[in-house]
């Protein structure tokens, strides 16, 4: 096959010994030892990988990007030969992927293990008025939003990320979640449209993208423009040192049913989420991720890209949320992020769009181990 092993002469063999990083390591393993790698229908993968392709070859030659050295050069010819794949052959995509790459497996401070959770493209009602039921804001982006990187001053903040406002020449914070509520941002003509329901807003902060079904029938996408700054808090975890909720039983539907049996507490509950996000409309196919592509249901993983690289083919081998007893063991691409996908051996899976996805999305959250696939002409390197 023009995709195989054989349209490469430059393969380079894996390292023998596990590549280490501090808090990381990657260690090269075979295909064989990845439990379900033959039974899985792998054409889905591919497709999300042919899109990821779109922008790894446009990066200049010589990128880097987080911990594990890649460049573009090492992805161009893998990217090329995908494109001579035929699409919707799940052999053709599994003998792709074992030709091209080498898989790698992630390990992290604590193990082989991590936690794998999942995240949807949420539906609300929406009105280009503020009206009756309609009467929470979903904001664009402040004009006067900047993002400033600490680690191009300074060695030590390498990787940090600030986000403030700008007054009077000055880097200020942003308002928090509880004073955009309390209006910090109104009247600034901000709002693309209004829902009608505040916590089906928080949720699609959570998940970062979503569609709203406007009062005329009309269908609105909305994509992640940028967040405040302030630091993330899962709200699961408030509701469950609290005690209403046991550990065992947190899930988006749990927390859920939790604030709409308690309306009176669930807006201090949602503030304690300082995290905010602003959106734009999107057009055309959605909703995209991090890396700037249309997600795959099923087949976009969001990671930590400072030890993942986005548009690396990535294993995942973890349970299935609503069977637990049943492994969940697929190929997946990294094409997103997300504020609470923090560490080496972290996947946040993409479902999809609807009741189905919202369903296997929420009640996701079991341990697994992740292997990401590296070209199998590059050499990798991990760095500080």
């Amino acid at each position: 096959m023009a995709f195989g092993v054989g349209a490469c002469a430059r393969f380079q063999p894996p390292p023998s010994a596990p590549l280490t990083g501090p808090g990381f390591a990657l260690e090269a393993v075979s295909f064989a030892s990845l439990s379900g790698w033959v039974g899985d229908a792998q054409s889905g993968a591919l497709k999300a990988f042919a899109r990821s392709c779109s922008v790894l070859t446009r990066r200049p030659a010589d990128t880097r990007s987080g911990k594990i050295g890649t460049v573009r050069a090492d992805w161009r010819q893998a990217c090329a030969a995908a494109e001579r794949v035929p699409r919707g052959d799940d052999r053709s995509a599994r003998a792709f992927f074992a030709g091209w790459f080498t898989p790698y497996a992630v390990l992290g401070d604590e193990g082989r293990d991590g936690t794998f959770t999942g995240y949807y493209e949420a539906e609300l009602k929406g009105s280009w008025t503020r009206h009756d039921s309609y009467r929470t804001p979903i904001y664009a982006r402040p004009d006067d939003l900047v993002g400033f990187d600490p680690g191009k001053l300074r060695e030590s903040q390498k990787g940090a990320r600030v986000t403030g406002g700008v007054a009077d020449g000055r880097l200020i914070p942003n308002p928090s979640r509880a004073e955009i509520d309390a209006g910090a941002l109104a009247d600034r003509g901000l709002e693309i449209l209004w829902v009608d329901d505040a916590v089906d807003a928080f949720f699609l902060h959570i998940q970062g993208s979503g569609r709203v079904v406007m009062e005329d029938g009309a269908v609105v996408r909305l994509g992640f423009a940028a967040k405040n700054g302030h630091p993330y808090t899962a709200i699961g975890r408030e509701l469950i040192a609290e005690g209403v909720i046991e550990a065992a039983d947190i899930s988006m539907q749990t927390i859920r049913a939790w604030l709409a049996d308690n309306p009176s507490r669930a807006p201090a509950m949602m503030a304690r989420n300082a995290s905010y996000i602003f959106f734009r409309r999107l057009a055309g196919e959605g909703p995209l991720g991090a890396q700037g592509v249309p997600l795959t249901p099923g087949r976009s993983l969001a990671v930590d890209p400072r030890y993942v690289p986005l548009g690396a083919p990535v294993w995942i081998d973890t349970v299935d949320p609503v069977a637990p007893d049943e492994p969940l063991r697929r190929l997946a691409v990294a094409q997103d992020t997300g504020s609470a996908i923090v560490g080496p051996v972290r996947g946040d899976l993409f479902w999809g769009f609807g009741e189905w996805a919202a369903m296997r999305a929420g009640r996701m959250k079991g341990r697994g181990r992740l292997f990401v696939l590296l070209p199998r002409d590059a050499v990798p390197a991990v760095s500080p």
